[in-house]
Protein backbone atom coordinates (compact mmCIF):
# COMPACT_ATOMS: atom_id res chain seq x y z
CA UNK A 1 0.00 0.00 0.00
CA UNK A 2 1.34 3.58 -1.02
CA UNK A 3 1.54 6.43 1.15
CA UNK A 4 -1.82 8.17 -0.15
CA UNK A 5 -3.72 4.99 -0.21
CA UNK A 6 -2.42 4.26 3.68
CA UNK A 7 -3.98 8.02 4.76
CA UNK A 8 -7.20 7.62 2.76
CA UNK A 9 -7.68 4.18 4.49
CA UNK A 10 -6.75 5.30 8.24
CA UNK A 11 -7.89 9.22 8.42
CA UNK A 12 -10.54 9.89 10.33
CA UNK A 13 -10.18 13.79 11.20
CA UNK A 14 -8.61 15.81 9.31
CA UNK A 15 -7.48 19.36 10.24
CA UNK A 16 -7.28 21.91 7.14
CA UNK A 17 -4.76 24.82 7.96
CA UNK A 18 -5.75 27.75 6.00
CA UNK A 19 -9.49 26.85 5.04
CA UNK A 20 -11.38 29.74 4.01
CA UNK A 21 -14.93 30.65 4.59
CA UNK A 22 -15.38 31.08 0.51
CA UNK A 23 -17.07 28.59 -1.39
CA UNK A 24 -14.80 29.92 -4.35
CA UNK A 25 -11.25 29.02 -2.99
CA UNK A 26 -9.83 25.64 -3.66
CA UNK A 27 -9.86 24.82 0.13
CA UNK A 28 -13.39 25.10 0.87
CA UNK A 29 -14.27 23.01 -1.92
CA UNK A 30 -11.44 20.35 -1.28
CA UNK A 31 -12.80 20.45 2.67
CA UNK A 32 -16.10 20.25 1.64
CA UNK A 33 -15.59 17.06 -0.81
CA UNK A 34 -13.30 15.14 2.06
CA UNK A 35 -16.45 15.86 4.47
CA UNK A 36 -18.73 14.38 1.88
CA UNK A 37 -16.89 11.44 2.02
CA UNK A 38 -17.06 10.94 5.33
CA UNK A 39 -13.87 12.53 6.85
CA UNK A 40 -13.67 15.19 10.14
CA UNK A 41 -12.93 18.22 8.85
CA UNK A 42 -11.57 21.02 11.58
CA UNK A 43 -10.74 24.47 9.93
CA UNK A 44 -7.97 26.59 11.38
CA UNK A 45 -7.83 29.59 10.25
CA UNK A 46 -6.72 32.88 12.22
CA UNK A 47 -8.52 35.37 10.62
CA UNK A 48 -12.38 32.88 10.95
CA UNK A 49 -11.41 31.94 14.98
CA UNK A 50 -14.97 31.44 16.36
CA UNK A 51 -16.68 31.10 12.83
CA UNK A 52 -18.52 28.51 11.76
CA UNK A 53 -16.74 27.08 8.42
CA UNK A 54 -18.76 23.80 6.59
CA UNK A 55 -20.30 23.80 9.62
CA UNK A 56 -17.52 23.07 11.91
CA UNK A 57 -15.82 25.19 14.62
CA UNK A 58 -12.93 27.11 13.61
CA UNK A 59 -10.01 27.34 15.78
CA UNK A 60 -7.08 29.95 15.48
CA UNK A 61 -3.99 26.84 15.71
CA UNK A 62 -3.77 23.64 15.82
CA UNK A 63 -3.03 23.47 19.69
CA UNK A 64 -6.67 25.00 19.83
CA UNK A 65 -8.12 22.33 17.24
CA UNK A 66 -6.42 19.35 19.15
CA UNK A 67 -8.12 20.60 22.24
CA UNK A 68 -11.23 21.15 21.04
CA UNK A 69 -10.79 17.61 19.04
CA UNK A 70 -9.70 15.61 22.16
CA UNK A 71 -12.70 16.94 24.15
CA UNK A 72 -14.76 14.91 21.45
CA UNK A 73 -12.54 11.86 22.35
CA UNK A 74 -10.85 12.75 18.57
CA UNK A 75 -7.72 13.13 17.28
CA UNK A 76 -5.94 14.88 14.51
CA UNK A 77 -4.89 12.48 12.00
CA UNK A 78 -3.97 14.44 9.64
CA UNK A 79 -2.95 18.28 8.53
CA UNK A 80 -4.20 19.56 5.71
CA UNK A 81 -1.99 22.73 4.45
CA UNK A 82 -3.33 25.30 2.36
CA UNK A 83 -0.75 27.72 2.66
CA UNK A 84 1.98 29.05 1.03
CA UNK A 85 5.05 27.37 1.17
CA UNK A 86 6.81 29.93 2.88
CA UNK A 87 4.68 29.41 5.77
CA UNK A 88 4.43 25.13 5.10
CA UNK A 89 7.06 24.56 7.54
CA UNK A 90 5.67 26.61 11.00
CA UNK A 91 2.50 24.44 10.33
CA UNK A 92 4.71 21.20 9.56
CA UNK A 93 6.24 21.97 13.02
CA UNK A 94 3.08 22.47 14.66
CA UNK A 95 1.51 19.37 13.15
CA UNK A 96 4.82 17.36 14.44
CA UNK A 97 4.27 19.09 17.72
CA UNK A 98 0.29 18.00 18.39
CA UNK A 99 1.19 14.32 17.23
CA UNK A 100 -0.55 14.14 14.15
CA UNK A 101 0.54 10.97 11.98
CA UNK A 102 0.40 12.63 8.42
CA UNK A 103 0.66 16.11 6.86
CA UNK A 104 -0.20 16.83 3.48
CA UNK A 105 0.65 19.90 1.34
CA UNK A 106 -1.65 20.57 -1.37
CA UNK A 107 -0.78 21.49 -4.74
CA UNK A 108 2.09 24.46 -5.37
CA UNK A 109 2.94 24.10 -1.35
CA UNK A 110 6.84 22.66 -1.26
CA UNK A 111 9.23 22.62 1.58
CA UNK A 112 11.70 20.29 1.58
CA UNK A 113 13.23 20.98 5.01
CA UNK A 114 10.01 21.09 6.71
CA UNK A 115 8.78 17.74 4.66
CA UNK A 116 12.36 15.74 6.15
CA UNK A 117 11.76 16.94 9.75
CA UNK A 118 7.95 15.68 9.54
CA UNK A 119 9.70 12.30 8.17
CA UNK A 120 12.22 12.18 10.86
CA UNK A 121 9.61 12.37 13.52
CA UNK A 122 7.64 9.72 12.18
CA UNK A 123 5.10 11.26 10.14
CA UNK A 124 3.90 10.39 6.62
CA UNK A 125 4.69 13.44 4.42
CA UNK A 126 2.33 14.18 1.21
CA UNK A 127 3.88 17.65 -0.83
CA UNK A 128 2.58 19.70 -3.88
CA UNK A 129 -0.59 17.43 -4.36
CA UNK A 130 -4.17 17.56 -4.29
CA UNK A 131 -6.04 15.09 -1.47
CA UNK A 132 -8.88 15.61 -3.77
CA UNK A 133 -8.11 14.52 -6.83
CA UNK A 134 -6.00 11.84 -5.52
CA UNK A 135 -9.12 10.51 -3.48
CA UNK A 136 -11.25 10.58 -6.92
CA UNK A 137 -8.05 8.79 -8.67
CA UNK A 138 -8.37 5.63 -6.11
CA UNK A 139 -12.40 5.65 -6.79
CA UNK A 140 -11.95 5.49 -10.47
CA UNK A 141 -13.33 9.38 -10.53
Amino acid sequence: MDLIDEILDNVKTIAVVGLSDNPARDSHGVSRYMQSQGYRIIPVNPALKGSTVLGEQSYDDLDAALAAAQAEGLSIDLVDVFRRSEFAGVVTDDAVSIGARYVWMQDGVVDQAAAERAREAGLGVIMDDCILRQHKRRRGG
